[in-house]
C-alpha cells in the first residue's frame, strides 16, 4: 500500500467524530492490506498513532516547528515570510506543508516513509540539525500534498485524528473476524506488552491463538493494575474477605525490568523513566540474582539522616532529566517492592498470595529494595486498625488485596481495594481529572488571562474524555499565571476529537494534563458528558471542585479518574 492511500484514510478520520465511523475506516484499511503488507501492519498501527514505536520506547524527533518552517522553505523553494503568514493565518504547519508541497509522478509506499522517518529519528550530534532540516526536506520534495501534511503532523506529534486505543482494538477485531467479539482477547495481550502494534502484527501473522496465548515479555511494560474503591472496612471484609492489607505510599508508582544486567524502570503510565533512578538500578542488580525479573513498588525519597519517607511534593523532585546526581544525593530513593509479575515465567495469573511468597524468596536484603510491609486481615476492626495507623503516619491510605486474585493488567476489580479515607456524606477523596480547556475569567482575574479550567475524566471503553468540572478555586495568582503559560503551548481552534463536551471553553487545549480536584461531593448533571450516554441521561458534576497543587507531572492523561470510579464514588456518598 501507498502512503498517499494511507493518508486518504487519515483524512477520512480527520472528517468523522463518531467512534464507530473510525472503527470502519480503520478495519477496511486493515482489511485491504496484502499478506506482505499485514507483516508490517505494526508500523501502521504506529503511524496512525503519530509515533514510530510504542511511546515507551521514547522515540522522539527532535525537531521544532522552526526547523519544519525551514525544511519547508528549502522542499518548496518558498520565501520565509510567505510560509509565516500561512502559517499565522492556518495555525497548522501540517496545512502549510499541504498548501505548498507539489504533486509527483513517484509515489511513496508506506515502507519508504516510515524508514525515512526512522532515520531522520536516529540523527543526533554535531551537524545534526543541517541534515535534518536536508533529509526532510528531500522527503517533502517526493510527497504529494497529503502526504506532506500529515508527514509534518506525525513529526510535531499533532496528528490529532481522535482514535484511541479501543477503537484500534475494535477494528482489529472486525478485520480480522468480521465482528468485535476478539476485543477482550485482543485487549488482554495488549495489556500485557502496552503495545498495539505487536498485538496487530501477531494477530495477521500467527493467528488468534497466539493472542490468546500470550505471554509477558520482559522489556514491554505491562499496563498496571488498579484499584476499585468500597466505603469502608466493613464492606471490604464481605467482598474479598480475609485479604492481603498494604499501606498505600504516595510516591512514584514504579515497574522495573531486570533482563541480565540490564535494568528497564516504567512509570504508572509507561514512560520510561530508567535514568532518573541510578539507585533502582544498583539496588535491583544488588538484590536480585534471577535473570528476568518484572517487579512493581512505590519509590520514596528519603531523608538520609533519619531514614524517614518524605512527602511526594519532596519525592517528585527526583522526576527530571538533569542534575540527577547533586539531587539524589540530597534526596535519596528507596522503593517498597508490592508484587512480582515475572521471573523467568509469567506470574500475572498466580494467586496474590503466591506471588508474594515468590517475591519474599526472590528479594534479597538491602538498602534499596524494600518489600512493602503486608498483613493478613480477616475482620473489619484490625482492618479499621491498620487504615487508622497508616493515616496517622502520613500515609494515603491501604490497599487491601484478594488472596487468590491474580494480576489483572490494565484493568480495575475488586482484586485490589483502596481505601483512602472514609466515604461519607462529603466527598474526601481527590479525583484527578484532565484539563481541557479554560475560560477567561472575569473582574480581577481578567488581567490574568485565565479565569477558570474545564476538566474531564476518561472514559477507557471508548477512548474519550467526558466533562466533570469548571474549576475556578483553589487556584492561585501565581498558579494561574504558570496554568496560562503552560496551556498556551497546547491550545488549539477546536474540540479534540477525543473530547465530548457539551460546554464551549474559551480556549481548548489537547487533553495532556492532569489536576488533583478535591471537591464537596459528586452531583447530577444535565450539562456534564460523564456518565451521559445519550440525550436522556443525566451526568456527573463535581460540586464545588477547587484544585489541589499544580499538574501533576507522574500521570498521564489516561492515568485520570474514570467514568465508572466517578458512578462508584457517587454510589458509595451517604452509604453510612
Amino acid at each position: 500500500m501507498k502512503f498517499k492511500q494511507l493518508a486518504a484514510y487519515f483524512q477520512k478520520l480527520e472528517n468523522t467524530a463518531k467512534r464507530l465511523e473510525m472503527t470502519d475506516i480503520l478495519a477496511e484499511l486493515f482489511t485491504n492490506l496484502d499478506p506482505v503488507e499485514k507483516e508490517k501492519i505494526d508500523e501502521i498501527i504506529y503511524l496512525t498513532q503519530g509515533q514510530l514505536l510504542p511511546s515507551f520506547r521514547n522515540i522522539e524527533f527532535g525537531i521544532s516547528e522552526k526547523l519544519i518552517h525551514r525544511a519547508i522553505v528549502q522542499a518548496t523553494g518558498g520565501i520565509s515570510n510567505d510560509i509565516e503568514a500561512m502559517v499565522h493565518q492556518l495555525g497548522d504547519y501540517g496545512l502549510v506543508a499541504e498548501k505548498v508541497c507539489l504533486d509527483h509522478l513517484e509515489v511513496l509506499s508506506i515502507s519508504q516513509v516510515y524508514a525515512n522517518l526512522e532515520k531522520l529519528a536516529e540523527f543526533s550530534g554535531d551537524g545534526s540539525v543541517a541534515r535534518k532540516i536536508e533529509f526532510l526536506a528531500d522527503l517533502l520534495k517526493n510527497a504529494s500534498p497529503l502526504e506532506a501534511k500529515y508527514i509534518i503532523r506525525i513529526i510535531l506529534g499533532k496528528l490529532r485524528l481522535g482514535v484511541g486505543d479501543p477503537t484500534v482494538l475494535d477494528s482489529l477485531s472486525l478485520a480480522y473476524n468480521q465482528d468485535k467479539l476478539l476485543r477482550p482477547d485482543l485487549e488482554r495481550a495488549y495489556n500485557l506488552c502496552s503495545d498495539l502494534g505487536l498485538v496487530a502484527k501477531i494477530l495477521f501473522t500467527k493467528g488468534i491463538s497466539s493472542i490468546i496465548d500470550f505471554k509477558v515479555m520482559v522489556g514491554c511494560p505491562i499496563r498496571v493494575a488498579l484499584a476499585a474503591r468500597l466505603s469502608g472496612p466493613e464492606e471490604i471484609i464481605e467482598k474479598i474477605g480475609t485479604c492481603a492489607v498494604e499501606e498505600k505510599y504516595d510516591g512514584f508508582r514504579c515497574q522495573v525490568h531486570k533482563m541480565g544486567n540490564k535494568v528497564q524502570i516504567f512509570s504508572r503510565n509507561l514512560e520510561n523513566t530508567t535514568h532518573m533512578f541510578p539507585e533502582i538500578i544498583q539496588g535491583t542488580l544488588d538484590q536480585i540474582k534471577e535473570s528476568n525479573v518484572i517487579f512493581e513498588g512505590e519509590a520514596l525519597a528519603y531523608d538520609p539522616a533519619t531514614g524517614q519517607c518524605l512527602p511526594f511534593q519532596t519525592t517528585v523532585q527526583r522526576k527530571r532529566k538533569h542534575g540527577i546526581e547533586s539531587i539524589r544525593e540530597k534526596f535519596p530513593l528507596k522503593i517498597f517492592v508490592f508484587d512480582l509479575l515475572y521471573a523467568d515465567k509469567d506470574l500475572t495469573q498466580y494467586a496474590f498470595s503466591q506471588r508474594r511468597q515468590i517475591m519474599s524468596e526472590l528479594i534479597k536484603k538491602g538498602k534499596v529494595l524494600e518489600l512493602s510491609p503486608v498483613e493478613e486481615v480477616k475482620t473489619a476492626q484490625r482492618l479499621t486498625e491498620i487504615f487508622e495507623d497508616a493515616i496517622a503516619q502520613g500515609r494515603e491510605g491501604i490497599v487491601a488485596k484478594r488472596l487468590d486474585g491474580e494480576y489483572k493488567a490494565g484493568g480495575r476489580n475488586f482484586n485490589w481495594i483502596k481505601l483512602k479515607q472514609s466515604y461519607s456524606d462529603n466527598l474526601n477523596d481527590t479525583i484527578d481529572c484532565v484539563i481541557i480547556g479554560y475560560f477567561f475569567g472575569k473582574g480581577l482575574r481578567a488581567a490574568f488571562g485565565i479565569g477558570s479550567l474545564l476538566a474531564a475524566v476518561y472514559d477507557p471503553t471508548v477512548g474519550r474524555f467526558k466533562t466533570i468540572a469548571k474549576i475556578g478555586t483553589g487556584l492561585s495568582d501565581d498558579e494561574l499565571v504558570r496554568f496560562k503559560e503552560t496551556l498556551d503551548k497546547i491550545k488549539i481552534n477546536f474540540m479534540p476529537k477525543n473530547v465530548e463536551s457539551l460546554i464551549v471553553p474559551d480556549v481548548w487545549v489537547d487533553p495532556l494534563y492532569v489536576v488533583e480536584v478535591q471537591a464537596d461531593e459528586i452531583t447530577q448533571s444535565p450539562v456534564h458528558t460523564c456518565g451521559k450516554d445519550s440525550k436522556d441521561d443525566t451526568g456527573y458534576a463535581l460540586r464545588f471542585p477547587r484544585t489541589v497543587g499544580f499538574i501533576r507531572i507522574d500521570k498521564a492523561a489516561k492515568d485520570a479518574t474514570t467514568v465508572e470510579e466517578i458512578k462508584q464514588m457517587f454510589n458509595l456518598q451517604g452509604r453510612k
